[in-house]
């Protein structure tokens, strides 16, 4: 089965060794995504609900790449340094993910690659899978 690799240009990927996402027959991954510029400067500081709707257009970007989009998303995963900031992030999620409905976790973990990133999202998605 063809396997299609996109990135997105960070230097985190790079250094890490690993792809934004990947295609696999209909089936898209994507990578945890930060809020992060080409040049990896992080964007949004101090602001998790503006880290979040950037997160997310560059994932759709991403998925566009693959030849999907965030409507054929099944399964995000959100990541947060602070869980009391959940309901900013979850209402960024909320807008895009209306009539979607993908299965979601949201985690708080300790920190996340930069200090000022306090928001990583992944997803999974399927294509042709829109509602």
């Amino acid at each position: 089965m063809p396997r299609t690799i996109i990135s997105s240009g960070t230097p985190w990927e790079a250094a890490g060794a690993y792809a934004r996402a990947v295609r696999v027959g209909d089936v898209v991954y994507v990578s945890g995504t930060t809020a992060s510029d080409a040049t990896g400067t992080p964007q949004h500081p101090g602001d998790p609900a503006g880290q979040a709707e950037y997160i997310l257009r560059k994932i759709d970007s991403a998925l566009q790449q693959a030849g999907s989009s965030l409507r054929e998303v099944v399964r995000v995963r959100t990541y947060v340094t602070d869980i009391t900031q959940w309901r900013a992030v979850s209402a960024v999620h909320a807008r895009h993910f209306q009539g979607i409905l993908p299965t979601s976790t949201l985690v708080e973990v300790s920190r996340l690659v930069d200090p000022q990133h306090l928001v990583e999202i992944e997803v999974e998605a399927v294509i042709g899978s829109a509602p």
